[in-house]
């Protein structure tokens, strides 16, 4: 027994696995080599000298860079000349054509300028006689003549046609004149209501210089005894305000604190102004001016400069 896998019997290996027969290897035969030629070996390559290969630089020029020939298309065919030619075309010009001048006009004969024609008649008029003057009573006849034969009524037409452009002028004179006062005493008019106001009120009343673009008078100037209110109002919308000037004993500071602080508590600003106290809150305004107290009051959104304006203009 050589080994483990395997058992020898009656001189014969087997495989203690499978039980098959190992066979044995085969003994390996010796590789030849083929024998080389005695020209490829060493010694048969240096028996003889071999010429040296390299150039000689000194002698040798240096070569020139070849430049790429370009290519040239290939002529496949000559092409034919047989192009018809137009008549239009010819070698030498033809030969102009010289037009017959026309005939010459007849002469025309000459004609004045009109400036020396009418020169010339009036240097002709001016040469005829004058005709002789007619006598005074010739002339008185046919004045008298004239006179009678036009009728008494064209006489009449002609007198009311002088009398009626006086007339109108007249009345257009009158009418100018009474626009004119009205225009005037429509533009006096607040002025007018303020004083007859202040007369029946007994207070010294003015009528504000300023008030806001886009605001007019609203209605009579309303009066009561010691107090008149004017009522401004928007030409466009429902804003308005109210001046309201009565008789007061009150200064400035009991103006704050009776009249602004109850209504618009710490929200007022107080202005100085001309030697007035002007309080203003919200658009609203209070102050007292020679025991007249001011007031403006409304819902315009008036801005702090228009009701101090306003105040200034009292």
């Amino acid at each position: 027994m050589a080994n483990k896998q395997t058992i020898v019997i009656n001189g014969r290996q087997y495989d203690t696995q499978t039980g098959m027969p190992v066979e044995a290897p085969a003994a390996a035969e010796p590789i030849r080599q083929p024998k080389r030629p005695a020209s490829t070996q060493s010694s048969g390559i240096h028996t003889k000298l071999q010429r040296s290969q390299t150039l000689n630089r000194k002698i040798v020029h240096k070569q020139a860079p070849v430049r790429p020939v370009a290519a040239r298309p290939l002529v496949s065919s000559p092409k034919h000349m047989d192009i018809s030619r137009s008549p239009a075309i010819s070698r030498f010009a033809p030969h102009p054509v010289v037009k017959p001048l026309p005939a010459a006009s007849p002469a025309i004969k000459a004609q004045p300028h009109p400036l020396a024609l009418k020169a010339h008649q009036t240097v002709a008029a001016k040469r005829q006689p004058a005709p002789a003057p007619k006598p005074s009573q010739v002339i008185k006849n046919e004045a008298i003549a004239k006179a009678l034969s036009t009728p008494a009524a064209t006489h009449k037409k002609q007198s009311v046609k002088r009398r009626f452009p006086r007339v109108f002028s007249v009345a257009t004179a009158s009418l100018a004149v009474f626009l004119l006062a009205g225009y005037i005493s429509y533009l006096n008019m607040p002025t007018i209501s303020i004083r007859v106001a202040a007369v029946q009120s007994g207070i010294n009343a003015t009528y504000p210089d300023y008030h806001p673009s886009g605001y007019r008078l609203s209605g009579p100037i309303a009066y009561n005894d010691g107090e008149v209110q004017m009522r401004f109002a928007a030409n466009a919308g429902p804003q308005n305000f109210t001046i309201k000037e009565q008789r007061s004993n009150l200064n400035s500071s009991a103006v704050l604190e009776n009249y602004v602080q109850p209504k618009a508590g710490n929200e007022y600003d107080t202005h100085a102004q001309s030697g007035l106290t002007i309080y203003t809150y919200d658009n609203h305004a209070a102050w007292v001016n020679g025991g007249i107290l001011y007031t403006i009051e409304g819902n315009a959104p008036l801005s702090k400069d228009q009701v101090l304006r306003i105040a200034r203009s009292l």
